[in-house]
């Protein structure tokens, strides 16, 4: 695989003003306007030294502008033995546990060791070609570090009929997570549109404006110390980050989340100190699809499958329930 390659121009006066995204895209159109858009946030673009951040920016006449193109990577992924516990399987589909940790489908910094990877080893010559080289037989996805219950195409009609049901929300789908806080109302639905997060682009958020309409229903199992609750959650629709972003909206991130647990939640403050460690300490969002029910694609039986959650996050909740004892 060749290394990454380094481009540079100088924008001419006719360009001034325009959207940097966009005149860059003209100038190299071997990328389209959205790989550049892609470029831009992923810190592959400078203006004179500096690095670009926004797509929006304005180009400014005369100004030099770097582009680095990352090395190409194989169209189509390799296979890899890497295990994954199978709930269920036949022609058509396969029921998995996605561990927690596990990328769904290769990306840049993740084209190898993935549950696609996983997936073509698995099934040998009948998976490749359905839904895509980069991601086949991919209906929908789990973000790396949340667990749970997943199904994926082996043939068009599962990929069609599934995709479908995905899109419409006909089908029964619940998440646990471990939040910081007491929701209130404890059973009650969250409303908000969501995009990228203006002042962060990596991160989603709650948005006034551009953003995706988005609601979250949960329920709360059981709370513990005042401090953490158990919630069932579901999705009326269906958004990155969705669930991780409504509730570190309204004051109740996920215990472990990386991204939208910026500051000691006001809870953890009256915990013993080494709950309140291992809470804080937590290496991932404590979050598990441990529902998934849908319709078979051909024989239009009902399935259901129920998984627990994980054994760390199993672990956290024995020592939360230990520490109230």
């Amino acid at each position: 695989m060749s290394d990454a390659t380094t481009t540079r121009i100088t924008a001419l006066p006719e360009a001034a003003g325009d959207r940097v995204d966009r005149y860059l895209a003209e100038v190299f159109p071997v990328v389209s306007r959205a790989r550049m858009k892609s470029l831009i946030e992923e810190r592959r673009v400078s203006r004179n030294g500096v690095l670009i951040t926004q797509p929006a920016e304005r180009v400014i006449a005369g100004a030099e502008y770097t582009l680095i193109l990352p090395p190409p990577v194989a169209a189509q992924p390799i296979a890899q033995d890497i295990p994954f516990p199978i709930l269920y399987e036949d022609d058509d589909l396969i029921v998995l546990d996605k561990p927690a940790g596990l990328v769904v489908h290769p990306a840049p910094g993740n084209e190898e060791g993935t549950l696609v990877n996983a997936l073509l080893a698995h099934c040998g010559d009948s998976l490749p070609g359905i839904g895509g080289e980069k991601r086949p037989g991919i209906v929908h996805r789990l973000d790396k570090e949340t667990s749970g219950v997943m199904v994926v195409a082996k043939t068009e009609l599962a990929l069609t009929v599934l995709s479908a049901a995905f899109a419409a929300r006909d089908l029964d789908r619940a998440y646990l997570a471990l939040c910081w806080g007491l929701p209130q109302p404890a059973t009650g639905e969250i409303e908000g549109a969501i995009g990228r997060d203006p002042r962060d682009r990596k991160r989603m958020a709650m948005v006034e404006r551009g953003g995706k309409e988005a609601l979250t229903r949960y329920r709360t199992l059981s709370t513990r110390h005042i401090a953490v609750s158990l919630l069932e959650c579901r999705l009326a629709t269906g958004r990155t980050h969705q669930i991780r972003v409504h509730l570190a909206a309204k004051a109740h991130p996920i215990v472990g989340d990386p991204v939208y647990l910026r500051r000691i939640p006001a809870g953890a403050k009256n915990l013993p100190h080494d709950l309140k460690t291992r809470l804080l300490d937590f290496p991932r969002q404590a979050l598990h699809a441990h529902r998934l029910g849908f319709t078979h694609p051909r024989t239009g039986a009902e399935l259901s499958f129920t998984t627990p959650p994980p054994a760390d996050m199993q672990a956290l909740l024995r020592a939360l329930d230990m520490a109230e004892t």
